[in-house]
């Protein structure tokens, strides 16, 4: 099939919420690539709400995984069928995405060699988790399959989001004055910098304006428990009061964003917001790195023989200290705010 008469595209990514952010950069490379196509996303259907707005999406295909998870998937898989699409790029690597690819009927089925079901695809991609690959070049990586002589250095790395207007007009009430944001918590434990010491971080920063405690429904306790131990009235919990928009374009104006190896890392990324992210127990060179102007990574000074202990994180410290958390030192967090109200001041 020539590729210049590619009609539909469909690009998998039913992970978390950062991996779908990761992603972003495909889709707009995919629509530089066939200008003429239609381009579907298919995601995890609680994270829907990260592209609505997006102009080069044409469909938006949702998985419900809470309810009748398999029967969803196979409904999925009869429309994606019906979609009849030229070319699957998958960015999951697990069996259930691998599915709906080798299942699709696509003429091209695109996807990374790590799935369970990759022998049946057309084109495999090796999922390198080393330094200096980031996991935008890895899925920037499965389009240069298909397009051999793509010059993925040329394209734009950086995630895009696209808040509405009335996303902006959401959290105008909390822009009167210069804030900080700081989204404390994670969906893994230890890759979350510990409570007392974000509370110990806002005693050192002593910072006069507003800082926002940012999280979904579910971190409301948690961004309370900072809140309460800061003893702080300036410190506000947001939690569960906004979209995933709305926060990126809240962290677009602060003066820095204290964030973990976590979603809200990549929505500083995709805002461009001046972040600075804390790895506990993972590490930088698993490619989930900031990807903003202004970027700080903080981690622990020393190397740890249990670090990384994995590519997620744990509910609980396998070794029952939790020193790639605890053993950060401080006063490096305390320099990357200094560095960010230097750039705010200079501009």
């Amino acid at each position: 099939m020539n590729q210049q008469s590619f009609r539909r595209i469909l690009i998998i990514q039913t992970a978390y919420i950062g991996d779908v952010i990761l992603m972003t950069p495909l889709i707009e490379a995919a629509s530089a690539a066939f200008p003429k196509a239609q381009i579907d996303v298919l995601v995890n259907q609680g994270n829907a709400s990260l592209l609505t707005n997006h102009p080069k999406i044409n469909e938006l295909l949702l998985w419900d995984k809470k309810e009748q998870k398999n029967r969803n998937l196979m409904r999925l898989l009869r429309t994606v069928r019906i979609n009849s699409y030229d070319v699957v790029f998958n960015c999951h690597r697990y069996t259930s995405s691998g599915i709906l690819t080798i299942l699709s009927r696509a003429s091209y089925k695109v996807g990374f060699n790590s799935n369970s079901l990759a022998r049946w695809y057309d084109l495999r991609v090796p999922h390198e988790m080393k330094a200096g690959k980031h996991e935008v070049d890895r899925n920037l990586a499965l389009l240069e399959a298909l397009v051999p002589n793509l010059n993925t250095t040329d394209l734009e790395r950086r995630p895009r989001l696209y808040p509405s207007q009335n996303d902006e007009e959401a959290v105008t009430t909390y822009q009167n004055e210069p804030y900080l944001c700081l989204a404390p918590t994670s969906v893994w434990y230890t890759k979350q910098f510990p409570t007392s010491r974000w509370v110990q971080l806002l005693d050192i920063l002593k910072f006069e304006g507003k800082v926002y405690l940012l999280g979904g429904s579910n971190d409301m306790v948690a961004c309370d428990e900072v809140r309460v131990a800061s003893k702080r009235e300036n410190v506000i919990n947001l939690a569960g009061k906004l979209s995933l928009l709305q926060s990126a374009v809240l962290m677009k104006r602060a003066v820095l964003n204290y964030v973990n190896d976590s979603a809200p890392l990549h929505l500083a990324s995709a805002m461009n917001a001046p972040v600075c992210a804390i790895f506990c127990s993972t590490v930088p060179s698993f490619g989930f790195t900031p990807l903003s102007d202004f970027s700080e990574i903080v981690e622990i000074s020393k190397s740890l023989s249990c670090r990384p202990c994995g590519i997620h994180g744990y509910k609980a410290c396998p070794e029952k200290h939790f020193r790639c958390a605890n053993d950060i030192d401080l006063a490096k967090l305390v320099e990357a705010f200094k560095k960010a109200i230097a750039l705010n001041d200079a501009v």
